[in-house]
């Protein structure tokens, strides 16, 4: 077999045997990297430590791996200029949280004689957006629906995440002085209690 040291190291064409004897003298494992060539190809490694490292890159993979969202998005062929930019408005917001988004049309009436009216629609969007998206294809005719796919354009990264409002702070504590003079009035209270019971007992042992 060719042997292939830990750290990558041509060793030559040795015997099973002799792979064997120089990988238990490292204290290491001999693994079969390329059973199908000629002769078989065989790598000293620590096996336990390639699996977890080759677990924590796919790990790392599925990690940077985003799944894109299919959001929907309707309109009218006929749409107001008012009603149009806020929906592109909307179409951009969608784009640049990274999902992509089909754009419906649905035509009613008389409206199916004119599909040009949704071609033209769909060529002034992507004009529009032209910066943070590209269209999936052409616009695709089904029954009384015409629809285009947008996508993110390469590069346009996600928006940012808005933060979450932090909680409103308690109230603050009165102050000092208030908090003395209302002491103070308590205390005010209670003598004026005090000598009107004292003059009662008074009134009473006179009688």
């Amino acid at each position: 077999m060719r042997l292939i040291d830990e750290n990558g190291a041509q060793l030559g064409i040795v015997p099973t045997s002799e792979a064997l004897r120089i990988a238990r003298e490292r204290e290491l494992d001999l693994i079969e990297v390329a059973p199908n060539s000629q002769p078989p190809v065989c790598r000293i490694m620590d096996y336990g430590k390639h699996k977890y490292q080759q677990a924590k890159r796919e790990r790392e993979a599925r990690k940077r791996q985003r799944s894109t969202e299919v959001r929907l998005l309707r309109m009218k062929p006929q749409i107001g200029q008012h009603d149009l930019q806020i929906k592109l408005r909307k179409l951009r917001e969608m784009l640049l949280e990274g999902s992509k988004v089909r754009v419906s049309l649905r035509f009613r009436g008389r409206e199916m004689t004119r599909p040009e009216m949704g071609t033209q629609l769909f060529a002034r969007i992507a004009q529009d957006l032209a910066d943070v998206a590209q269209a999936e294809g052409t616009p695709r005719m089904e029954g009384r629906l015409m629809s285009l796919m947008l996508a993110p354009r390469p590069g346009v990264r996600p928006a940012a995440r808005k933060p979450e409002p932090a909680p409103r702070a308690a109230a603050a504590p009165a102050p000092a002085q208030e908090k003395v003079a209302l002491h103070v009035e308590d205390e005010q209270v209670e003598e004026r209690r005090e000598v009107e019971a004292e003059d009662a007992e008074d009134s009473g042992e006179a009688g």
